[in-house]
């Protein structure tokens, strides 16, 4: 029998399957589908940095008191009715789901810079999460608003967490910092325990006729995991902590190659909406599969066999390899040629 037992954030995980932030921790009933399918951790949806502030704002003015902050965003948010969760209500739900499974529960804090709202850390361990998911989603749009600044922010709201509460954290980032591998070392040295690669956005869709603006976020597809998988094999070896993939992994296969590139643990959610949380078993079993097939006995003896630790130039090999793509140039779908006459 295959072995695919690791480490995730000091949690000892049957395998590296865990189940991403999503809205299908609001229903215990799919959570225990969730646990009977396999499940080897739940991450709970965020907690938004505006909630609680608002909640704070509120708290205040009931005592006549200021507010030490108040985020502009808040005019943006709706009505506490139309929210899934406030603050205490996610610390109850925080409590049920731990209660309904037997598995690791991971809460998500999401945010953009350091506060009061990050006392928020402390109560979550509390309530019985075993981990915290940071995740820092920040656009920034202001022209004199360097990568330096935004950097620096985040760390300190990772030393700031860090500072509050005894749960390992894992920071969940964008790819989009300008020299990410330094930046992680930052974070990592401001007390992160595992990194998640990577956030994935609001993404804006225009109606030309109307001028509307639609928010969207849609499934993620496969054509997501490459990136992932690069910086998995980057950071595996050099960032001391864990690493969790989320995004683009759909199968198996994918699970593997995630750990090929040196992740301990890989958070899928899309396809278990598409398919229902009985497909996190289908992925365990092509997992195993492929182990059997290759004579791997477990998971750990390829976690990071891809790593680019093992290459003495990792730019130097990823440039050559940039340079041999452009010149060859195939693509695996046919593309138009105009034939002579």
């Amino acid at each position: 029998m295959t072995d695919l037992s690791g480490r995730y954030l000091g949690l000892d995980l049957p395998h590296p399957v865990m189940v991403g932030a999503s809205p299908m921790v609001d229903d215990l009933g799919l959570v225990r589908r969730l646990e009977d399918a396999g499940a080897a951790a739940i991450v709970m949806r965020s907690l938004f940095e505006e909630e609680v502030e608002a909640e704070q704002e509120m708290s205040a003015r009931v005592r006549e008191e200021p507010a030490d902050s108040f985020a502009e965003a808040l005019s943006y948010l709706p009505e506490a009715a139309a929210t899934v969760f406030g603050p205490d209500e996610y610390l109850e739900q925080v409590r049920r789901v731990g209660e309904a499974v037997d598995i690791p529960v991971v809460a998500s804090l999401n945010g953009t810079r350091s506060g009061r709202w990050l006392d928020w850390a402390s109560k979550l361990g509390q309530a019985g999460a075993a981990a915290l998911e940071l995740n820092v989603y920040r656009p920034v749009t202001a022209m004199d608003t360097t990568a330096e600044r935004v950097e620096a922010e985040v760390v300190r709201m990772v030393e700031e967490v860090v500072g509050r509460t005894t749960l390992p954290i894992a920071v969940k980032l964008s790819p989009f910092y300008t020299a990410f591998a330094a930046f992680a070392h930052r974070v990592e040295v401001a007390g992160a325990a595992g990194l998640v690669l990577f956030n994935r956005f609001f993404q804006p869709e225009v109606d030309p006729d109307t001028g509307d603006v639609r928010r969207s976020l849609p499934l993620s597809h496969r054509g997501e995991l490459p990136l992932r998988l690069r910086w998995l094999a980057i950071l595996s070896g050099r960032f001391r902590g864990s690493l969790a993939a989320t995004g683009g992994v759909h199968d198996g296969f994918g699970v593997v190659q995630a750990c090929l590139c040196g992740a301990h643990a890989v958070q899928v959610v899309s396809p278990l909406l598409r398919h229902g949380p009985e497909h996190l078993a289908t992925i365990l079993a092509e997992v195993s599969s492929w182990l059997e097939e290759h004579e791997i006995a477990g998971l750990d003896e390829v976690r990071g066999a891809l790593s680019l630790e093992r290459c003495p130039d990792p730019a130097a090999y990823e440039r050559v390899n940039y340079v041999r793509l452009l010149h060859r140039f195939d693509v695996e779908e046919p593309i138009f040629r105009e034939t002579g006459r």
